[in-house]
């Protein structure tokens, strides 16, 4: 299904050239990041207070925390991610610190370890053949974005990791389910599965409605916060998300499976991850037996030390990383709404079969 297969064959060799690479690129995460270098802390004890040294000045900043939400370098967060079958990062879609996060930690698990495969929501499973033709170099970046179609922030927010992996010759995974499929789904609920061709019915997850414990309950109160809908609505919506979850945990799980020793980082947005639900709850019901580690992001206006910080949610994962809120996106409440109703009837006017 992945067509790994030139991956393969090219890896042995590739490894051996990119390994003398990394030694300069492998520098560039840390210094990157506002948090000082583990080196640091142990030779110079003027700056080994970690909070002391942590700020967000500006929209490419985070502050990393571990699970007791105490400060932690990002070295140290890498060493820890090392033993995880599969790395989870939830993101704002869009945030630059989410961005930046992400390419750093997947530069530093690289180091520790090439067998890695990179697995994205950002691509559906009806992607796939595409995405592998650009990772071969058989189309260019244009073709790419214009014809998958890729996000509208692909150039910005995903092309660092998409140009990691096809230099290093790592696996990208198209995780999510098709969007039409996704779209007919929130709209006419469980009886549109059995309109789907045979090969489409094999781009979504085999249990697609398969349940995720406590995931319903924070999918209706996110709706009622953001999209009031009928009840009925509101479950075939909650359907359509199952979906998601449920395709993306499987493609994750099948290609760990399909290569023994990888690691799989995962990215998606936060609330497919968050407090190990969605995602991350399917994918522990195909495997209990699986290391999932999730790092989840959290706004904040600025970071003014442990005693004055309170994290929503009550999160609970393995690393919380706090950056800076993205500009409101709507002052003018009537504009808001024109806009969201111009999105909304775009999408009923698409048809299903």
């Amino acid at each position: 299904m992945y067509n790994f297969a030139s991956i393969q064959s090219l890896l042995a060799t590739a490894l051996l050239c990119n390994l003398s690479l990394l030694s300069g690129c492998a520098e560039n995460p840390a210094k990157a990041s506002r948090l000082i270098d583990v080196t640091t802390l142990e030779s110079n004890p003027l700056e080994s207070n970690i909070e002391t040294q942590a700020k967000l000045e500006h929209a490419y900043d985070y502050v990393l925390l571990d699970q007791s939400k105490q400060p932690v370098t990002l070295e140290t967060a890498i060493s820890q991610l090392r033993k995880a079958d599969i790395v989870v990062i939830g993101e704002y879609h869009g945030n630059h610190a989410s961005h930046l996060l992400e390419m750093q930690l997947l530069a530093g698990l690289y180091r520790q370890n090439p067998q890695l495969l990179l697995s994205m929501e950002m691509f559906n499973r009806d992607q796939q053949p595409l995405l592998n033709d650009y990772l071969d170099g058989n189309i260019g970046e244009a073709y790419l974005i214009n014809e998958a179609p890729a996000w509208n922030n692909y150039a910005a927010s995903y092309r660092p990791l998409v140009e990691f992996a096809k230099n290093r010759f790592i696996g990208v995974i198209a995780a999510n389910a098709p969007a039409d499929t996704i779209r007919c789904i929130g709209r006419e609920g469980e009886s549109y599965i059995s309109k789907l061709a045979p090969e489409e019915r094999l781009q979504i997850a085999q249990q697609p409605f398969a349940e995720i414990p406590g995931y319903k309950k924070r999918f209706y109160e996110f709706l009622k916060q953001t999209r009031p809908l009928a009840e009925p609505r509101k479950h075939k919506s909650y359907l359509a998300q199952t979906t998601r979850d449920n395709t993306m945990a499987e493609s994750i799980y099948q290609a760990w499976l399909n290569h023994p020793n990888h690691q799989v980082v995962h990215i998606n947005g936060t609330f497919h991850s968050q407090n190990h639900l969605g995602t991350v709850a399917a994918l522990k019901r195909l495997d209990p037996n699986l290391n999932i580690q999730v790092i989840t992001p959290a706004h904040v206006d600025e970071f003014n030390g442990l005693d004055k910080l309170n994290l929503e949610a009550n999160l609970t994962d393995e690393f919380i990383y706090l950056l800076k809120p993205q500009p409101e996106q709507y002052v003018n409440a009537a504009y808001k709404l024109k806009v969201r109703k111009a999105q909304f009837d775009k999408a009923e006017q698409a048809t299903c079969k």
